[in-house]
Parts: C-alpha cells; sequence; structure tokens
C-alpha cells in the first residue's frame, strides 16, 4: 500500500510540468488526495487537494489559476497540473491521502507519498 510521485524535474520560469501520484494496493478514489510541498528551510505547505466525494478540487491562493488537481481515467492516478511556474514554486512536492472528503493540512494525512523535486530556475 503505497503512493508513488513522479514527473519532479527543472523547469525555467514560465514552464509547465506533470505530477503524477499512483496509487497501489488501494483504490485512491475513496481517499481525499492532497499535494503538499516543502522548499529548504520552510514548513510543508497544502497546495492544492481533489474530494474523494465529487472530484471537487481546491487550491491554495499561491498556486490558484496555475495549478489543476485531476484524476487520471483509470481513478487510481492524481495528477497535479503546473503552469507558470514560478521560482517561488522550487520544493519538493508530495501526494498523499486521509479518510476526510479533502485533505487541507498535514494532520489529516494518513498516508504520504515520497517527494519529487520541482526546481524552477533560468
Amino acid at each position: 500500500v503505497q503512493l508513488q510521485a513522479s514527473g519532479g524535474g527543472l523547469v525555467q520560469p514560465g514552464g509547465s510540468l506533470r505530477l503524477s501520484c499512483a496509487a497501489s494496493g488501494f483504490r485512491s478514489g475513496s481517499y481525499g488526495i492532497g499535494w503538499f510541498r516543502q522548499a529548504p528551510g520552510k514548513e510543508r505547505e497544502w497546495v492544492g487537494s481533489i474530494s474523494r466525494s465529487d472530484g471537487s478540487t481546491y487550491y491554495a491562493d499561491s498556486v490558484k489559476g496555475r495549478f489543476t488537481v485531476s484524476r487520471g481515467n483509470a481513478k487510481n492516478t492524481v495528477y497535479l497540473q503546473m503552469n507558470n511556474l514560478k521560482p517561488e514554486d522550487t520544493a519538493v512536492y508530495y501526494c498523499a491521502a486521509g479518510l476526510d472528503p479533502v485533505v487541507v493540512h498535514p494532520s489529516q494525512i494518513g498516508m504520504w507519498g515520497q517527494g519529487t523535486q520541482v526546481t524552477v530556475s533560468s
């Protein structure tokens, strides 16, 4: 039972990346799934989430309008599409699952995936 995040890398400011979060051993559609990030020397912060009940999405103000969370057709993969990336988006990104319909805080998380590094730099 695990979450596997992938898709990070180095991108120039203004560029795009798509992160994937693949669930194995359980149905991710039965859990609230969230994306979090942690920059060096900073606390882990919430980025965006998708509800397990109706698929509604929610975003931190810092990424609203630039990032999109979605589920794959097989519904066991969740994506984070990141557009118009900025240097301040540089961080290790984590996907995570919790029992609440919507997860927006680390205290709600029961399972963390391993992180994937996103670096935005020219």
